[in-house]
């Protein structure tokens, strides 16, 4: 686990670097993830990718996107910013943790379009560590804006192992 969790981390920074350059993916998703030596990653195939001037990008009608991946509202209403691209993210992790299962195994679509818009969520996948299936529903909550950044979803992925609550004392006991 430790490998896939650093490749998260690379892949979250890698997605730090789009969001501070205004750019959202669109199709953020393990098949679009290149691994090279030594388990360095890259992110790949930005057919989908734009330059966002304002907060989000609104799609063309008819446009195509993978359902499975694309958060609610832009799935819904064509309205993509990077915290669709979190949303993704988050759909990510479920990938690196199964090893490449394909999301909402067993629903079509349509049903996770509804399912997922009702409040679904995939549950905790086996062998996921709970911390890290807590980051997941972070990605996926309902309010865009109350999703992670990018810069935020790295750094806790880096500290990963190195970190845990212990670490951390109370203000007041000093």
């Amino acid at each position: 686990m430790p490998v896939l969790i650093d490749m998260a981390a690379q892949i979250a920074a890698g997605m730090a670097y789009l969001e501070s350059q205004n750019y959202i993916h669109r199709d953020l998703a393990a098949r679009n993830v290149l691994v090279g030596d030594n388990n360095i990653v890259k992110i790949a195939d930005f057919g989908l990718a734009r330059l966002i001037k304002e907060d989000e990008y609104e799609a063309r009608v008819g446009a195509r996107f993978p359902i499975k991946w694309t958060a609610p509202e832009a799935a819904n209403y064509s309205k993509f910013s990077i915290k669709s691209d979190v949303w993704s993210f988050g759909i990510l992790l479920t990938e690196l943790v199964t090893y490449g299962r394909i999301p909402y195994p067993g629903m079509t679509n349509a049903e996770v379009l509804t399912q997922v818009e009702h409040g679904y969520r995939m549950p905790q996948p086996p062998n996921c560590d709970q911390r890290l299936y807590e980051i997941m529903l972070e990605c996926w909550h309902k309010d865009p804006m109350r999703r992670p950044t990018f810069e935020t979803l790295q750094w806790k992925l880096e500290d990963f192992y190195t970190s845990d609550q212990s670490d951390y004392k109370e203000a007041q006991a000093y």
